[in-house]
């Protein structure tokens, strides 16, 4: 996987995260001490270092970057290069200080291709082509007109939060009040299911994953109506036509090779809206980074390659774009599997142990998470199978789920 002697080091906040392929000695991963993380570290010990700050606190990226265990890890693994989940400024500044090469993109043309402002920009017609009719505004000149909802998103948000329907002028109105200077993207408001696509930049082609359903704002695993909580990709499978596939497929090759031209390498990710009245697909999201979906796309993928498939992993795709290296497989199609996260909300802070229990009693993976803050992963079940029946409601598998998560001990703070 790797050229030469280098050797890859993921580090990240989320030992998750860095799961799209085994930690083996050429690619070695370094994370916060948790519970799950430690569970990791007991199968691949050699692999796997794990950093409890003296507060008890979970580090960030740059954080773990900056502590002495990581910088021996570099050292003893000379030369090494450093995957991150997300580039920033601070990282880059961080991984410089190891005196190791940081093989993510540029910070610089992830924020402006991820910054919902200078996204317009960046798209140039592209935007006018994919994106639904929108308008740039300072918050306190915008005005309700014709009495139809609409869409504000502010520069940055993460999985939804940065998103608001604006139903009527006292919401508008509420909303200018609190921030009567800030700028803003309108939207017209498209009502219909989404859709998620994990896309590969290499340097001599462009990768398209398979797309999945976007389950958004379902209860309780969130409170915020725009809130993304999980993927189905045997959902998408019966919703999208061949050529809604087409279309979506084509979005991903013109953004991926305008990535590519600027010099990104690796993950990004699309997602998309379907307006069933005019029968066409929107574009609502670039995310220039590896995209939360793609380690569970992955494993589907490993799945379908032990029964007989043929190709490569979008994970093993990213990490050989990343390298430099030649990609000669195509990716692995997968027909079915989801995954949903129950996200901090303002009921429910934390779970007890006994909740992930019992699901994995009844065959699903759990992923704990030691977060607190809102909306943040608390708990990521993954099924085999698709748990969506349509949009917005679950099949006997997702209800089932979903009867677990209600009925458990939840630590609610009041």
């Amino acid at each position: 996987m790797t050229p030469g002697d280098t050797k890859i080091v993921y580090v990240s906040r989320e030992i998750e995260r860095t799961l799209g392929i085994e930690p083996n000695p050429a690619y070695l991963v370094v994370s916060n001490k948790t519970t799950f993380g430690e569970s990791i570290k007991k199968s691949y010990p050699d692999f796997v270092t794990l950093i409890e700050s003296p507060k008890k606190e979970l580090l960030g990226t740059t954080d773990l970057l900056q502590r002495p265990e990581t910088s021996q890890i570099v050292a003893a693994n000379s030369p090494a290069a450093i995957i991150v989940f997300k580039n920033t400024l601070r990282v880059e500044s961080a991984a410089k200080s190891l005196n190791c090469k940081l093989l993510n993109p540029n910070s610089a043309l992830s924020e402006r291709v991820e910054n919902k402002l200078s996204q317009v920009r960046w798209l140039g017609p592209l935007a006018t082509k994919y994106l639904p009719p929108h308008v740039l505004k300072v918050a306190r000149y915008i005005t309700w007109k014709n009495s139809e909802p609409f869409i504000i998103q502010w520069g940055h948000g993460h999985t939804g939060d940065g998103t608001m329907l604006i139903r009527n002028p006292d919401e508008l109105r509420a909303l200018q009040e609190k921030f009567p200077d800030r700028m803003a993207r309108l939207t017209t408001y498209i009502s219909g299911p989404s859709f998620t696509v994990n896309v590969v930049v290499h340097a001599d082609r462009i990768l398209i994953g398979n797309p999945s359903y976007q389950i958004t704002g379902l209860q309780p695993f969130t409170d915020g109506a725009f809130n993304t909580v999980g993927n189905d990709w045997e959902l998408a499978g019966k919703f999208l036509s061949e050529d809604d596939r087409r279309y979506l497929s084509a979005m991903a090759e013109e953004i991926g090779l305008k990535l590519q031209t600027e010099g990104w390498r690796g993950f990004f990710g699309i997602d998309v809206v379907r307006d069933d009245v005019r029968g066409r697909l929107y574009l609502i999201e670039v995310n220039a980074r590896q995209p939360a979906s793609a380690v569970f796309e992955s494993s589907l993928q490993e799945d379908r390659r032990a029964q007989g498939l043929k190709g490569i992993t979008v994970f093993e795709a990213h990490l050989r774009a990343l390298q430099g290296l030649p990609i000669d497989q195509d990716l692995i199609e997968i027909e079915t599997g989801a995954q949903i996260i129950q996200r901090v909300t303002h009921n429910v802070q934390s779970m007890f142990d006994d909740v992930g229990d019992s699901l994995m009693k009844m065959g699903y993976k759990v992923i704990a998470y030691q977060n607190t803050d809102h909306n943040a992963d608390l708990l990521r079940i993954q099924s085999a199978k698709g748990i969506m029946e349509s949009h917005g409601s679950f099949n006997a598998t997702g209800r089932e789920i979903a009867d677990v998560i209600k009925s458990s001990h939840f630590k609610i703070e009041v």
